[in-house]
């Protein structure tokens, strides 16, 4: 893998050494021990293990980074400037369900802005990464999201909701309205992450969350962007949210995506 830049050069050795530990317990997860978190939340030892490798490989490279990580919370949080957002595993139901469908995620943000992001699917050896104002890769190849212009003929994907969510209606309603509104029935492939490469390189023309959190989309967002997509939240939701709510797209039916989605929540009100 050919990465110039020193920051993905960081993330990059990161992510490779945790995800010969994590492919090692994807082929024994009968043996993995499995905690709960709360409603539609798991945690198992493959995800602490590999945010451990991750977080050590950072705080080698740079001490005094702060790092938000799903489990482990926030280190160094006083630095304000520099950041490191880390998600283990994304898809950790799948992962536990033997489903070859989740992905290490890795975002860089500095002095508040992603600068860069990396998503790696260690099953299918795939890793999407960009820099901003460097364009957006897949392995060795350049990126761009679809060109496709009508959102009645798209491919879309989304997600959610979790068991304990308060939106769960308004969701399930959503799901409902927008698939009315186009002829391929929509894909819950249950990692965000993915789901925001597979925008990037146009195998979804679309993607749409609710209650999603800053280490599912923090590398996405910027891949997405240096892809040539759109990215926007719903309601003025915002990059600082606790839970944010995405729509991703390419240029063409991003405006109609939006207006739909808006369009119910309009009704709903």
């Amino acid at each position: 893998m050919r990465i110039n830049s020193p920051k993905l050069n960081i993330m990059h050795k990161a992510c490779m050494k945790a995800s010969r530990s994590l492919i090692r317990d994807f082929g024994e997860i009968e043996n993995l021990q499995v905690s709960s978190k709360g409603p539609g939340d798991f945690v198992s030892s493959a995800d602490k293990r590999t945010e451990k490798i991750i977080i050590e490989e950072l705080l080698k490279a740079q001490p005094d980074y702060c790092i938000l990580s799903e489990e482990a919370g926030t280190i160094n949080e006083k630095n304000k400037s520099n950041k490191w957002i880390i998600d283990p595993i994304d898809g950790t139901s799948n992962f536990l369900n033997g489903i070859p469908q989740f992905a290490i995620s890795i975002g860089y943000e500095e002095n508040n802005q992603i600068k860069s992001g990396l998503i790696y699917d260690p099953i299918k050896n795939e890793l999407f990464f960009a820099e901003i104002g460097s364009g957006a890769f897949l392995n060795n190849s350049r990126i761009r999201v679809s060109k496709r212009k009508n959102l009645k003929h798209s491919l879309l994907g989304t997600g959610g909701p979790k068991s304990n969510s308060k939106l769960k209606n308004e969701i399930f309603q959503e799901f409902i309205e927008v698939s009315k509104n186009i002829e391929t029935p929509i894909r819950k492939y249950g990692s965000a992450s993915l789901d925001l490469a597979s925008v990037a390189c146009g195998r979804f023309d679309g993607f749409w969350q609710r209650e999603l959190s800053y280490w599912d989309i923090a590398a996405g967002i910027l891949i997405i962007k240096e892809a040539g997509g759109f990215v926007d939240f719903l309601e003025n939701n915002d990059i600082k949210s606790k839970k944010m709510n995405l729509v991703a797209s390419n240029s063409f039916i991003h405006k109609e995506l939006m207006d739909l989605i808006n369009k119910k929540n309009i009704e709903k009100n």
